[in-house]
């Protein structure tokens, strides 16, 4: 199945319109949020643009309902009141309500998880670390992709509020050994990088991200992944479209 990445969204709506115009064009079967939806440089105060923002993507999960949502941190920052780098208290009140806005409009046994599964590929913000899975998952339940998988999206905030957690975790800046390193892809975002690249099996896509001053960091494309064969290619005709 190729199915297209939306990475770390951080107050652009456009990505949205970006995204919707790949799915029209039919060339994808599906689509994986990554969210980190609110929170952007300088924009704490900024409640009409997070209100566009979580009303675009509201609005693409209505017309793509069987899109896949995976929690950043930066979403669950705010379910949990955990002030971390980012958090607007001034837009807390509307970051809850949207989120509560997005789930309600999600078909019925499309959760927003903190990691999905499409065949061989994980999704999730961060990363899943051999490490992690070997401290939450029983050792009979180690090997069982599926398991491990649900298990995880069962834990608890002081399970994910870690470093180490599918959420937080960096491995573009570790050597960590990454869980299913022989047998599955993991998609993630999370970590700003120049250019989406894979190393070991990890993808990293986060290339909308930007520097205080609004620059882009990365190459503002998104990557489609072919979730059964487990490779990737860019979008690279969408990476200027009128914002």
């Amino acid at each position: 199945m190729k199915v297209l990445v939306i990475p770390d969204i951080h107050l652009k709506p456009w990505m949205f319109r970006q995204a919707g115009e790949i799915m029209e064009k039919g060339t994808v079967e599906r689509a994986v949020c990554l969210m980190d939806i609110p929170d952007d440089w300088n924009q704490e105060y900024n409640l009409e643009l997070y209100n566009e923002t979580f009303d675009a993507a509201i609005a693409f999960a209505k017309k793509y309902p069987d899109t896949l949502w995976v929690y950043g941190n930066h979403d669950l920052c705010y379910l949990w009141d955990e002030r971390e780098s980012g958090y607007s208290p001034a837009a807390a009140y509307t970051v809850v309500k949207k989120l509560e806005e997005l789930k309600s409009a999600l078909p019925e046994g499309n959760e927003i998880r903190y990691v999905q599964k499409i065949d061989n590929v994980l999704f999730c913000h961060g990363g899943i670390t051999d490490y992690f899975v070997k401290k939450v998952v029983p050792v009979s339940k180690y090997d069982d992709v599926d398991e491990v998988v649900r298990i995880i999206n069962g834990l608890t905030r002081e399970y994910m509020w870690s470093n180490v957690s599918p959420i937080w975790y960096r491995p573009q800046y570790t050597s960590g050994k990454m869980y299913g390193e022989d047998k599955i892809l993991q998609v993630v975002g999370h970590t700003p990088v120049e250019e989406i690249y894979r190393e070991g099996n990890v993808i990293s896509c986060d290339v909308f991200s930007t520097y205080r001053d609004g620059r882009a960091i990365g190459t503002e494309e998104f990557v489609v992944v072919e979730t059964e064969e487990a490779y990737f290619c860019y979008i690279e005709s969408y990476k200027k479209i009128c914002r």
